[in-house]
């Protein structure tokens, strides 16, 4: 029973720390006169990737790498057919394919670069470094393409102006948010790892298949949440642009920093069937990101279905699954 109240006191504290700091440093960050398009693209970028890489980082530091890879992947198969159908659902999403056209090379190009670096059954510090690399370019092209939006700067200060309310506009307890919140993300990310081991090992399942359910789940609620009140308040392509910054969040900057640290091992189920499978749900993205599909109540039925189907297969046991077909 403990493990359960492991994993589910580590999600909670993993979440509450994260919008806790990223509170606290978007206050800190103003107040150093840092703009809002800054702010928005970086403090506020990191804050809904924070839990997958202080778990992934975690998971990698205490010899589980399956939950750290699992959590990478499973995340961005949930971000687009899970969150991205969600958001959907409340408001139909056309994307302006000129707004979004680097975003998604760098998307397509960076998720075929990760899978082939998995499909060697690790990525290596070398590879971590190249990982690091396109994500300094995403950012850098991201910048420059938003400060010539005035949409884009609009939106981060609308952003930010949200995440400010409620919160005492001044220096110590902006402080003691941020830093509260880094402890909480540590000490929450070694609950849920722990519990989710402890897991794993009593149901005989692997840690992989965890970190592909369980902890992919958890650790997207903030993207989820993000992008379904953003549909709500009609900006139904915001919810596009942070599934995109997600994904290329989590391979790029998690991915990319845990093969430094430590390395990143890849399990063979991910190798021969959760990647092919992050690859068919960006490949399924595309059309919508060109503008050439509008993702519409039904298309979003169809991501709901598939991303069922997926949590089925892990929980029927991919192995046993692949032997029958």
């Amino acid at each position: 029973m403990e493990m359960y109240f492991q994993l589910a006191g580590g999600l909670v504290i993993l979440l509450v720390a994260a919008e806790a700091m990223v509170r606290g440093a978007v206050i800190l960050a103003d107040k150093m006169g840092v703009s809002p398009m800054v702010i928005g693209m970086t403090v506020v970028a990191f804050g809904t990737s924070a839990p997958e890489l202080v778990v992934s980082l975690q998971a990698s530091l205490q010899g589980s790498p399956g939950l750290a890879i699992g959590n990478i992947v499973g995340s961005n198969i949930a971000n687009v057919w899970l969150i991205l159908g969600a958001a959907c659902l409340v408001m139909p999403i056309l994307a302006k394919p000129d707004a979004l056209m680097r975003d998604v090379a760098i998307l397509f190009g960076g998720t075929i670069i990760f899978a082939i670096m998995c499909l060697f059954g690790e990525v290596n510090r070398v590879s971590g470094v190249i990982l690091l690399v396109i994500f300094a370019a995403f950012i850098f092209t991201s910048y420059f393409r938003g400060q010539d939006d005035p949409d884009v700067l609009e939106e981060h200060a609308e952003e930010l102006a949200e995440l400010e309310k409620g919160v005492p506009k001044n220096v110590p307890v902006a402080f003691a948010l941020t830093v509260g919140g880094i402890v909480g993300l540590a000490f929450g990310a070694d609950l849920l790892v722990t519990g989710g081991s402890e897991i794993a090992r009593s149901f005989g399942v692997s840690e992989e298949v965890i970190g592909l359910t369980l902890l992919a789940f958890g650790t997207s609620l903030p993207e989820l949440a993000a992008s379904v009140v953003a549909a709500y308040r009609g900006h139904p392509d915001v919810a596009i642009g942070n599934v995109v910054g997600s994904n290329v969040f989590n391979m790029m900057l998690v991915g990319g920093l845990v093969a430094v640290v430590t390395g990143l091992q890849v399990p063979d189920q991910v190798v021969n069937f959760d990647i092919w499978v992050m690859l068919i749900a960006t490949v399924m993205l595309l059309p919508v990101l060109f503008g050439k599909m509008k993702l519409n109540r039904g298309l979003a039925a169809l991501f709901f279905l598939l991303y069922i189907g997926y949590i089925g297969a892990q929980a029927y046991g991919v192995e046993r699954l692949m032997q029958s077909i």
